[in-house]
């Protein structure tokens, strides 16, 4: 676990703060691209602002151009875009859709426009309302030297956006079955593929996606035949571990803009922060951040050594900061009284994000749940 970080995570933290604060602020991209009406809710001017400072390449390996880190340091970046709300494929294309392709010859391919800020990924995994990886049936049958699939998906954040969609089908098995599955580098205009674009309550956009007997072939195959479970369980835990930081930044956010309120908004010819009641309520809020910002950064690190306990530490991670998250926006919507349920104040926005942010990989009680299984429950 991060207790202190090193000089490279200072220094990677610092960026990320400054850069986000200024440039990934509320009003310059999340209110700017949603008043808009920007089909992709986040500015591609702005992806390669990450690129430009390297950040897209967080995750790639020295080797391939990228800055060799791991989920600990793209965690430091997330907090920060949770802090801001700031829109972007960071989460989806720099973290998760990398550490999919990691080793496999589709890396070679979409690695160079990912480092440029030039590609956004999407991750192709959900058929159902909830979180199931598991529950996957989308089929892949072998057609000459490839496959065809066919089947549908459903909240593909960035769906409409993307350049790159990673498909997890079933060439194997059926539904529930650990092995069977692969992973599909598609193409966002492979015929066939009908995408419908969503706009979700934050202002992101998702996409519900149909594929009617899509030609990929062999080289589409991230991995191996049958053996996508590895790639895609990369994928889901960097992802998962990349929310829970995400979900802390979103609290801390909300926390902080709660409190320069309560230091200026007066009641009764009293600051209503000198209330006792709310000072315990904001005391215990940020106990409880600072626990979930602890367990995020223990299951970064458990990712990166490699450790065999990250699995569950990455769950209790997303299920701890996903009730955190709630409750600070609720407090802080609460705190803020009337003027917490109108758009022209932005602390509603963050309890939009968390609305979103905590269903994505999976909602605080499917971790739960999660947690009690690998357990031995």
């Amino acid at each position: 676990m991060i207790v202190r970080l090193s000089d490279d995570q200072t220094m990677l933290a610092d960026t990320a703060r400054t850069f986000l604060a200024e440039e990934g602020s509320i009003s310059k991209q999340l209110r700017h691209w949603r008043d808009i009406g920007c089909k992709d809710g986040f500015g591609h001017d702005h992806w390669k602002q990450f690129a430009e400072l390297g950040l897209t390449g967080i995750c790639i390996p020295e080797g391939a151009g990228g800055m060799g880190m791991g989920a600990a340091e793209a965690g430091l970046v997330l907090e920060e875009i949770g802090r801001n709300l700031t829109p972007s494929p960071f989460l989806t294309t720099a973290v998760a859709a990398v550490r999919a392709l990691e080793g496999s010859a589709q890396a070679e391919r979409w690695y160079p426009g990912i480092l440029a800020g030039e590609t956004v990924a999407a991750l192709a995994i959900d058929e159902g309302r909830r979180h199931d990886p598991s529950g996957i049936t989308m089929r892949a049958e072998k057609s000459g030297n490839g496959f065809t699939l066919s089947g549908a998906k459903q909240f593909v954040v960035h769906g409409a956006s993307a350049d790159l969609i990673l498909v997890a089908a079933r060439t194997g098995g059926s539904a529930g079955d650990a092995d069977g599955l692969t992973l599909f580098a598609v193409a966002s205009d492979a015929a066939g593929l009908g995408i419908e674009d969503v706009v979700l309550a934050d202002s992101s956009h998702a996409a519900r996606l149909t594929f009617e007997n899509v030609a990929v072939d062999g080289d589409a195959v991230v991995g191996e035949v049958d053996g996508g479970g590895v790639a895609l369980a990369r994928a889901l835990g960097a992802g998962r571990a990349g929310a829970a930081a995400e979900l802390v930044g979103v609290a801390a956010g909300a926390s902080a803009m709660t409190l320069d309120y309560l230091k200026q908004r007066k009641q009764f010819g009293r600051l209503i922060g000198e209330f006792q009641a709310l000072q315990h309520r904001s005391a215990h809020l940020f106990g409880e951040i600072e626990i979930a910002r602890a367990v995020a950064q223990k299951a970064a690190a458990l990712i990166d050594a490699g450790d065999a306990r990250a699995e569950l530490m990455v769950s209790v991670a997303k299920a701890k900061a996903g009730k955190v998250a709630a409750l600070a926006v609720q407090e802080a919507v609460q705190m803020h009284g009337g003027i917490g349920m109108t758009d022209a104040h932005d602390i509603g926005l963050y309890m939009k994000r968390e609305a979103v942010l905590g269903e994505l990989f999976g909602s605080a009680r499917w971790h739960a749940n999660r947690v009690a299984e690998l357990s031995g429950y």
